[in-house]
């Protein structure tokens, strides 16, 4: 590990040794043990700064609690891991966390009618508000990840037997919620470019009621795809499943947080996304949002009295199971929503970057991208059999060479000995990131003598 980075943590955690020793005290001050503690404390914290600000010195903690190693991932490297990119935590989260690591940390305040989204302080009512707002639907709730709004809408929508459209391209997690609730996946195909069409979707209910004689109780379709990081026409979806009287839930899980996203222009009545995958946020943790029709139902309350007791507890939402999101994670959420908003203004600078590096990587004979081109997303599944695997053929790393090479440069995420079709996501990386990690999979080329188009070589 670089040395201000090693330092750095070890700053970090010599403070909250000290805090420790505050929490031990007494609400009237430390006593004079707790003082020297305190004072031998800072000393350590200066030594350490000192250590940070030359870039000297050893390391003097390398293991938190003895077995955890310290991830020094977004501090050192250039991350294009697929699902991590856009979860990067905001410095307002990170504070967070440290202010609000402690269990029922967003609970000191709660007050009846006892439930998360009743909070005022921390401002976590207005959060759900706010959150509403962004997605341009009428009432929001905090989840657990995505995986937990499709639970919500499945176990609230879907009975036994009952179909479900979703796309060939959903995520498992869909299939795992409709499977939870009883019903049947019914698998929209995709176009020859990996797109999802209202025509196909059309298609595919009609095919459902002949087979079935049954509506499809709910149509669930990726705004973008996990496989390809393609943008599909949910908007023209949502008009064609409302022709039908379907409930329609857009999956935002690789939009919502990154790019614009209105609900209500979808034609969703319901918009589910991930902080941990888009919202710069820890996992887990997510979001879904409803219109005024179908709130009332994902968001029922409990009607159930007890026959003993005969209590009730009528304020809480079944499918929320009382309260959903506690603690850091949602206030890490709630510290990066400003940071998150206005990101999503500047999408096309993401896209315009993301297009950059294909341009580049395309530039390396033999490459292909997977995905629709040019790039509407910053999520890209590419082909590098004809240039890459070409080298893994007959190097004795196999594919793990490019992994070797990669991490030299310090850039890590690609699916480690890959080298025929693999993902990556560059959200959120600079321009100036952004050309190294273009210049840095051109030298690789070279290197191994991947013939380049003409001026694309490395600046």
């Amino acid at each position: 590990m670089k040395e201000q980075v090693q330092k750095t943590f070890e700053a970090l955690f010599a403070l909250e040794d000290i805090r420790e020793v505050l929490r031990e005290a007494l609400p009237t001050g430390p006593d004079p043990g707790e003082e020297q503690a305190i004072r031998a404390g800072v000393a350590r914290v200066r030594a350490i700064l000192d250590d940070l600000e030359a870039g000297t010195g050893s390391p003097s903690v390398t293991k938190i609690a003895g077995s955890l190693g310290i991830r020094n991932r977004e501090e050192e490297i250039i991350n294009i891991q697929p699902i991590q990119a856009a979860g990067r935590l905001t410095p307002e989260a990170r504070k967070a966390l440290i202010a609000y690591g402690d269990g029922y940390s967003t609970c000191d305040a709660c007050r009846k009618p006892f439930r998360l989204d009743k909070i005022t302080k921390p401002p976590i009512a207005a959060f759900h508000e706010d959150l509403a707002r962004f997605l341009n639907m009428d009432v929001a709730r905090v989840v657990s990840g995505a995986r937990r709004g499709f639970q919500a809408v499945t176990s609230t929508l879907v009975g036994k037997g009952d179909p479900v459209i979703v796309s060939a391209l959903a995520h498992y997690t869909e299939f795992l919620a409709v499977e939870g609730a009883g019903g049947a996946v019914k698998e929209v195909p995709v176009s020859k470019q990996n797109l999802v069409t209202p025509d196909a979707v059309a298609e595919k209910i009609e095919a459902v009621l002949r087979e079935t004689g049954k509506t499809p109780a709910l149509a669930m379709i990726d705004h973008v795809d996990y496989l390809f990081g393609n943008v599909h026409d949910v908007a023209g979806i949502g008009k064609v499943v409302h022709q039908y009287d379907i409930p329609f839930l857009v999956n935002g899980a690789y939009t919502v947080g990154v790019m614009p996203v209105d609900g209500k222009a979808l034609g969703a009545d319901f918009v589910v996304g991930s902080g941990h995958k888009s919202m710069a946020s820890p996992a887990p943790s997510g979001v879904i949002a409803a219109t005024a029709e179908w709130a009332p139902r994902v968001f029922r309350t409990t009607a159930m009295t007890g026959d003993l007791t005969h209590r009730k507890f009528g304020i809480k939402e079944v499918e929320m199971l009382g309260c959903t999101l506690m603690g850091a994670n949602l206030i890490a959420m709630i510290a990066s929503f400003p940071t998150v908003r206005e990101r999503t203004l500047r999408w096309d600078e993401e896209v315009k970057k993301s297009n950059y590096f294909i341009d580049g990587l395309l530039a390396i004979e033999g490459t292909k991208v997977l995905s629709e081109y040019p790039r509407k997303h910053t999520l890209t599944k590419v082909d590098t059999t004809g240039s890459f695997d070409r080298v893994a053929s007959t190097h004795k790393r196999r594919g793990f060479f490019l992994s070797d090479e990669l991490s030299r440069r310090g850039i890590v995420g690609e699916f480690a000995g890959a080298t025929r079709t693999w993902k990556l996501n560059t959200f959120g990386l600079s321009w100036k990131k952004i050309r190294y990690l273009t210049e840095a999979f051109q030298e690789i080329a070279a290197k191994y003598d991947l013939p380049l188009a003409t001026g694309t070589g490395p600046a």
